[in-house]
């Protein structure tokens, strides 16, 4: 299984780069974990758009959702073309599924996801926790056949039932927003801290820091999760491959 960064900025992409959104390939899968602003341009650098198997989305909010409505055109373009011969499954954790804007059927089948579902797509197994935020928002678990294990934090205050859904995990790609300083400044996300406390409890093997702040030394964000976490620390980047 082999994750690759597309986007990774929180609220709004940097010039030239995107919020979040993730590529997870295994065997002949190839499935998207969020879909933020800029996503789209980017994706395109690591897999043809028409070979996309699903797109799991953690919540509405823009930074993770906005190329969504870019990609049911490009998804309408490619039916229209005669690549691809059926419309591409969306997975969104919301509410209010209904509201969503979306125009064209038969470019996304668009699905609601709830905490208990177990989806299997080709060669991959995805799970779901709920997150603490403040909208309906949920963290997601990425199990090939062999094994390995990815859990994808999407955004999401402290709360155990994220150590417990990440216990073990080969990969824990996670927010890290905020400074120490900072905790609980912002509700419904993470600081630095928090993560090191939530990546030591889970007994992770490696840790992704992910969704930061556009402010402050990012670096500082690793030296303090290190404080609480001693293993494997990598920050996100455009282009980042990590195979599990």
């Amino acid at each position: 299984m082999k994750l690759t960064t597309v986007g990774f900025w929180g609220a709004f992409p940097r010039a030239n780069e995107a919020t979040s959104c993730y590529l997870v390939q295994d065997e002949d899968t190839r499935i998207v974990l969020d879909c933020g602003s800029g996503a789209l341009s980017r994706l395109q650098n690591y897999v043809q758009l028409n070979e996309l198997d699903a797109v799991f989305i953690s919540h509405t909010h823009a930074d993770h959702i906005a190329d969504i409505y870019c990609l049911e055109y490009a998804m309408l373009v490619q039916r229209q073309l005669g690549n691809r011969k059926t419309p591409l499954d969306v997975y969104i954790y919301t509410d209010e599924l209904r509201t969503l804007p979306f125009t064209f059927p038969e470019a996304l089948n668009i699905q609601q996801l709830h905490v208990t579902d177990r989806i299997q797509v080709g060669s991959l197994s995805v799970t779901f926790s709920e997150n603490v935020h403040d909208i309906p928002c949920c963290s997601m678990k990425v199990t090939n056949r062999t094994g390995q294990t990815l859990v994808y934090s999407g955004d999401t205050g402290y709360t155990d039932t994220l150590i417990q859904f990440a216990k073990g995990v080969d990969v824990l790609l996670i927010e890290c927003s905020l400074y120490m300083k900072q905790q609980g400044l912002i509700k419904g996300h993470l600081a630095s801290n928090e993560v090191g406390k939530i990546a030591q409890q889970a007994n992770v093997k490696h840790v992704v820091l992910t969704h930061f702040p556009h402010y402050g030394h990012l670096n500082r964000l690793r030296e303090e999760v290190r404080l609480f976490y001693k293993k494997k620390i990598t920050y996100a980047k455009e282009g980042l491959t990590i195979t599990l």
